[in-house]
């Protein structure tokens, strides 16, 4: 499915490295989904597989696009309570790759494709849930300049897991020919709540498909 997003936020003046006027876009958003193992069968681990990006020589390094750890995972848990039976909905990012392209005077271009996994626990409530996440642009190591957040509407349709490819483009304007990609960063994360977010911090987490399979998967080191 396919449908036209909204711009990105107007970027800050910083350190010299922008316009007054500077932008960043998102462009279209392409989402497949695929079925993942049911009941008692935990999901198989395999390195993500995204459509190819086109790759150009560009006139400079491209951002570094990355995925934000406290926000890496999505766990419902009813009552705030961490076991596999109070497990609602679950999401995790579960890879990113990307390209980006300029030259002389052209903006950065940066496409990115974000796969996700995405389970529905004991506790989730029907069939259906509209997750969401965010992408943001910050100068490297820095503040944020511009975030955006987008709706990622999933279907489970009777199974308890399932994989979703989101397909972005993020446009950095330059202030300069000399202005590399390198000075920005581009990071990605579910919108989680504060419980969350500390969950994932603390290294604790579920399978995707917990409460099926009734199984924790040990902490992270």
């Amino acid at each position: 499915m396919r449908r036209v997003l909204t711009a990105l936020a107007a970027l800050a003046f910083v350190a010299g490295s922008f316009p007054a006027a500077a932008q960043a876009q998102s462009g279209r958003q392409q989402q497949s989904q695929q079925q993942g193992a049911q009941g008692g069968q935990a999901q198989q681990r395999r390195a993500p597989r995204f459509a190819p990006l086109r790759r150009q020589t560009n006139a400079g390094p491209c951002p570094y696009v990355k995925i934000l750890y406290d926000a890496a995972r999505f766990v419902e848990l009813a009552n705030n309570q961490p076991s596999a039976a109070a497990v609602g909905f679950t999401g995790e990012i579960e890879g990113v790759n990307s390209d980006c392209r300029y030259r002389e005077n052209d903006p950065i271009t940066v496409d990115i494709n974000v796969l996700f996994n995405l389970g529905r626990g004991p506790q989730a409530a029907g069939d259906q849930r509209t997750y969401r996440y965010w992408i943001a642009v910050t100068e490297r190591n820095s503040a944020i300049l511009a975030k955006e957040y987008f709706d990622l509407p999933v279907n489970f349709q009777g199974s308890q897991v399932t994989q979703v490819q989101q397909e972005q483009q993020v446009v950095i304007p330059r202030a300069s020919i000399t202005t590399s990609g390198g000075n920005f960063e581009i990071l990605i994360g579910f919108d989680v709540t504060p419980e969350m977010a500390e969950f994932n911090r603390s290294g604790s987490r579920f399978r995707i498909d917990a409460g099926a399979a009734n199984a924790e998967r040990p902490a992270a080191q």
